[in-house]
């Protein structure tokens, strides 16, 4: 799908391309895609590395076009859980053309249209809409961190209460989660500062440039804090599973001593050989007695020697 949309007040939906519009390519055909290509010169094989979900971040600059591929946070719903990632999208611009290329439904691109008629933004051309886009993607990049934020505080609740292995896989998860942001974060960094060099002798809105650059840098620390505190729990977690079994084996091991003593008196009276006792009447309860007293006196034993 080709959308053009004009910035006024606000962006808006038009019919055909103007000078300095934005065409946004979602989800395009071949069809679509060689259309562009005659009529704007667009570079296809850029255009179909976004379509790559492992596509790295990166800036190119080949005949006239600038050409960007950063990612941007993704959310899918998962059964009952959502699932956040990132995916590609590629940005290209030459003279008065700017398109937008992705492949998959972007969530960010819809907010930031809608946050400029809110704001009733005016001047949203070129390399201002390129650099209001990247602030975009990092204010979404921080969104989630704190939805995230929210499930890790959920799932420590709930291990606080109980170890289940439920809750231990969903922090895992959401340990999973945050590489990825990490990750991709690291790479959008590397193209804003390529990006920065490559305007300095360009006109554009510096202040957004410097926006785009201080959520960029606190998106990259909240993800790398919120992991390694993740990581920490994670440990505190094993630590405590780990001390929780020993524990156990602890216990059923003194258990499996202490019964040992009047399992090995019943295993020596109770063969089927000549020892005495077979006709006392008193035989089988001072066995029992004394089987009672060396348990007691193991426990002891092991009570004083603090193995309980």
């Amino acid at each position: 799908m080709v959308d053009y949309w004009k910035n006024e007040v606000g962006f808006k939906k038009i019919d055909e391309w103007e000078s300095d519009c934005w065409i946004r390519v979602t989800r395009p055909s071949d069809a679509e895609m060689t259309e562009l290509e005659r009529r704007f010169g667009v570079p296809l094989d850029f255009a179909h590395d976004a379509e790559d979900p492992e596509e790295r971040p990166r800036l190119e600059v080949d005949e006239g076009w600038l050409m960007l591929i950063v990612r941007v946070p993704v959310k899918e719903r998962d059964g009952d859980e959502y699932v956040y990632s990132t995916r590609p999208i590629a940005l290209m611009m030459r003279d008065d053309v700017f398109i937008s290329v992705s492949h998959f439904s972007c969530e960010v691109f819809d907010d930031f249209i809608n946050w400029t008629r809110r704001r009733k933004i005016t001047d949203r051309r070129r390399y201002d809409l390129l650099l209001a886009l990247l602030l975009s993607s990092s204010v979404w990049y921080l969104k989630y961190l704190k939805q995230m934020n929210l499930m890790m505080k959920e799932a420590e609740d709930l291990l606080e209460n109980k170890m289940d292995n439920e809750e231990l896989q969903r922090m895992m998860g959401i340990a999973k989660f945050l590489v990825y942001f990490e990750t991709s974060l690291r790479g959008n960094d590397v193209v804003l500062m390529r990006l920065k060099k490559f305007l300095r002798d360009k006109e554009y809105n510096e202040d957004l440039l410097d926006d785009a650059e201080i959520e960029l840098v606190q998106a990259y620390d909240t993800a790398k804090i919120y992991g390694d505190v993740l990581e920490r729990q994670q440990t505190s977690y094993s630590s405590i599973i780990g001390n929780s079994l020993n524990s156990t084996m602890k216990t059923l091991t003194i258990i499996t001593i202490i019964l040992m003593v009047p399992t090995l008196i019943a295993g020596l009276y109770g063969m089927n050989l000549i020892n005495g006792m077979e006709s006392w009447a008193w035989g089988f309860p001072l066995v029992l007695l004394a089987s009672t007293a060396l348990s007691v006196l193991a426990y002891y034993f092991l009570k004083i020697r603090k193995l309980l």
